[in-house]
Formats: C-alpha cells, sequence, structure tokens
C-alpha cells in the first residue's frame, strides 16, 4: 500500500520527527505539509500547503484531496492557557480540520497524536488531559476508514531536528538510563513515526495507543 499523506505540525517537535521518518519510508508516496508559517525543507516527495487559519479552510479544500492518510501532529503546551484557549487550538481546530478531510477523502486514515495521561472520561482534575480526551473521543466516532490516536510520553528527537526545545535535548542526553527506569514513558521520535504509518499500513487492534502499544506497532 502506498501513502499519500497529509501532515501538521511540521514546525514543532512531533511533527518534524514524522516527517522525517515519512520522507524515508519506502510506503510514503507524497506528503503534504500543511502549516500556518513556511517550514525550509526540501524533498521529492514533499510540498508545503501555508493555510494561516485552520479554521477557514474553504479556499484549500480542493488542495487537501485525493490523500489517503493524515498524521495531526499539531499542538501546543496547555502552559498559560485557560480551557477555553486550549480547547479552542487543541480541540475546535483539530475537529474543524479532520471534519473538512473527511468530505474530501472519507476513505482516510486519521492519526492524532494527544499525550500520555490523557482523560477519556473527560472529567479529570487536569484541564488539558480532560480537553486531549474529548478531541480523542469526537475523532473516534468521525467516519473516517480508521481512526488511531496517539499518546507518546516523553520522545527522544530524531538526530537532526531542528524543532527540539531545550528540555528535550537533555531527554535526549538522558535517554539510555530514561529507557532502563522508565520504560513504558519513554520512546523515541523514530517510534511515533513508524507507529503512525504502520497505523495507516497495517492498521492496529486499539485505536488508542499507549507508549506500549506505540513501540509495538513501530516494530512490526
Amino acid at each position: 500500500m502506498k501513502l499519500s499523506i497529509i501532515l501538521t505540525g511540521a514546525t514543532g517537535l512531533v511533527g518534524e520527527g514524522v516527517l522525517l521518518e515519512c520522507l524515508a519510508h519506502p510506503a510514503v508516496e507524497k506528503v503534504l505539509m500543511v502549516n500556518r508559517k513556511h517550514f525550509d525543507l526540501q524533498h521529492p516527495k514533499l510540498r508545503e500547503l501555508i493555510v494561516p487559519d485552520f479554521m477557514d479552510l474553504h479556499e484549500v479544500e480542493d488542495i487537501l484531496k485525493g490523500y489517503n492518510t493524515c498524521l495531526f501532529c499539531a499542538g501546543i503546551s496547555s502552559n498559560g492557557l485557560n480551557e477555553q484557549q486550549y480547547s479552542h487550538i487543541t480541540y475546535d481546530i483539530t475537529m474543524n480540520f479532520a471534519e473538512a478531510l473527511l468530505s474530501e477523502n472519507p476513505d482516510m486514515v486519521f492519526n492524532f497524536v494527544s499525550g500520555a495521561h490523557t482523560d477519556s472520561t473527560e472529567k479529570g482534575r487536569m484541564m488539558w488531559a480532560r480537553v486531549k480526551g474529548k478531541t480523542e473521543n469526537a475523532l473516534l466516532k468521525l467516519p473516517f476508514k480508521s481512526v488511531y490516536t496517539f499518546r507518546p510520553g516523553f520522545m527522544k528527537p530524531t538526530e537532526g531536528q531542528r524543532n527540539v526545545k531545550g528540555y528535550y535535548k537533555i531527554i535526549s542526553s538522558l535517554y539510555p538510563i530514561l529507557k532502563v527506569l522508565f520504560p513504558s514513558a519513554v520512546l523515541t521520535m523514530k517510534d511515533v513515526g513508524k507507529a503512525m504509518i504502520n497505523a495507516a499500513i497495517r492498521g492496529y487492534y486499539k485505536h488508542v495507543l499507549e507508549v506500549k502499544d506505540i513501540k509495538t506497532l513501530a516494530a512490526l
């Protein structure tokens, strides 16, 4: 199976790491990265679409047509945001983008990067976890070919990534130790990228993937 992929979040840690795996993978035929701002990367498989407002997709809907996979890696930390602000970015924008893709590509596999400790009940004390859980639950109800939500923990960046914040540089240096001490909480960006690709190609028996599932799927 050849994948034609729409990817968001390439200017962030996760999106860039997943993008690099896509460009290196033989099953990936083409990638359209949908960004709010330009990401300076050239590759024969890669095309960029700049969309300043993900809530306004009417003028680009035709460009989004003809793809069989979406890897939705865009996201933001909840630090400094109230629930309404974080919900708009995490829930409203994601759902608007997903619904636009569904209307153009109903046979698409939609993969969403969530986070470890996401709250599927939507009732917990952590605001970000409730909002992520609400987003996961809503996506899983959409009638795509399949929907998978990925809950990675701490991720070791791929060598050569540019969008790496300071604390992730520390995690990268400590990864050999963290892997031994907290095997269920850490993984690599390569694991995340490969697992997202394999979910589109092979599928998986679970639709909400924790760290252990991501590692298992990445190894297939």
